[in-house]
């Protein structure tokens, strides 16, 4: 079943931009189990998180949309992820809620080329999301631009993780995973490259975000997503611009399971945002950059 949207954008209050889907229904998880149990120890979390159906019944009860994802990181992490078809599949079951991202292990080559063209044109996601660190791959190497061309060419967007991580913490070597592989600086390298990728900086990019809030300002290309950290916690920095002058540039995004919508719109409402601003962040930024306006049936 390839996934074709309709949404009614008149209804949704908001489209939460970053959600992920960790598990299948077949007991396929994103990351080896250890690693995953080391996450839910660190964001005080319960091991028992919700799969696609679930999901896509909270946001419909919520009125909002979301964009889910998984991570390929087979070569990195030594374990086949639960797979994007499927959560394309189920996307399309849900298609006034759901927007499905692939997800791509770029250290495969040409495979993960094959792949990308197999979700987008058998499957019909609309992006793609990468986590440099977990997959273990600096998206500034020139070798990995024909993938990064092949997405630009189809128009879609990417979402890469950027800041610290929760994944590895508290591990020894933090499983073997590098911070430093998500510093936004490396995607500002990759936006000059590959100028008609639209790249989305995930999460406050501590300790990295005055880069972050630099590139969003100097790159057409570039967004911040908000999700992975509570509003309350936001670096002083990145709430004035997006406020004022990056407010268009920015996107609303939970990290859930990680954080619940719940949570973080108690949160952000206490930042007293005016209300424009309010509405371009948590929607109408999004609309327009995954190209909602063409693909969506309104009310």
């Amino acid at each position: 079943m390839r996934y074709e949207p309709a949404l009614d954008l008149d209804s949704i209050r908001a489209i939460d931009v970053h959600v992920h889907i960790e598990h299948d229904d077949h007991g396929h998880a994103a990351l080896p189990h250890e690693v995953i149990d080391a996450a839910n120890a660190y964001f005080k979390r319960s091991a028992d998180t919700p799969g696609i159906d679930a999901i896509a019944e909270a946001y419909r009860a919520r009125s909002m949309a979301a964009v889910v994802f998984t991570v390929d990181a087979t070569t990195a992490m030594g374990v086949s992820p639960n797979s994007s078809i499927e959560i394309a599949e189920s996307a399309a079951r849900h298609n006034d809620v759901l927007i499905p991202f692939g997800s791509v292990d770029p250290l495969q080559g040409d495979a993960a080329k094959d792949m990308v063209k197999r979700l987008v044109e058998d499957h019909g996601v609309l992006g793609f999301k990468f986590h440099p660190s977990v997959q273990g791959f600096d998206p500034s190497d020139g070798q990995y631009e024909p993938l990064f061309e092949l997405i630009a060419d189809y128009g879609l967007p990417t979402i890469f993780h950027t800041g610290q991580t929760g994944i590895g913490a508290g591990m020894p070597g933090g499983f073997g995973i590098r911070l430093a592989l998500s510093n936004p600086l490396l995607l500002d390298e990759l936006a000059c490259r590959v100028r008609h990728l639209k790249i989305i900086m995930a999460h406050p990019s501590v300790p990295w975000q005055d880069e972050a809030i630099s590139i969003a300002t100097h790159k057409a290309n570039t967004w911040i997503d908000l999700s992975g950290w509570s509003p309350k916690y936001f670096p002083a920095n990145l709430v004035q611009a997006a406020r004022t002058y990056l407010q268009d540039k920015v996107l609303f995004g939970t990290d859930f399971p990680a954080i619940t919508p719940e949570r973080w719109l108690q949160d952000w409402e206490r930042l007293d945002f005016p209300a424009t601003v309010r509405e371009k962040i948590e929607k109408t930024n999004a609309i327009k950059m995954l190209g909602l306006e063409e693909k969506a049936v309104n009310g």
